[in-house]
């Protein structure tokens, strides 16, 4: 399962509860291996997320209702489709 809607108003929450910046500083092949090794969990964090439909302060409640790492999963996402997004948009 993946992200779905207005990544930006996820970021703006994972941003408001204090989760991008250290997942900026984290060793995302690390994360990575985690997530890889936990699909399920990543999948139900990133259900939850989906339930939320765009709504901040929805969204708000269920990231800190999540544990730390479920919130890293979902930020490090966020972050991914960011990156991968600029990189389409340098090549055009």
């Amino acid at each position: 399962m993946f992200l779905q809607g207005n990544l930006q108003v996820v970021f703006d929450a994972l941003y408001s509860i204090g989760a991008i910046d250290p997942v900026l500083k984290a060793d995302w092949e690390t994360v990575t291996k985690v997530m890889e090794d936990h699909p399920e969990r990543v999948h139900e964090a990133c259900r939850l997320i989906n339930e939320c439909s765009g709504d901040h302060d929805e969204l708000v409640r269920k990231l800190h209702a999540m544990d730390p790492q479920a919130v890293q999963f979902i930020a490090l996402e966020v972050a991914r489709e960011f990156c991968e997004f600029q990189d389409r948009k340098s090549l055009h």
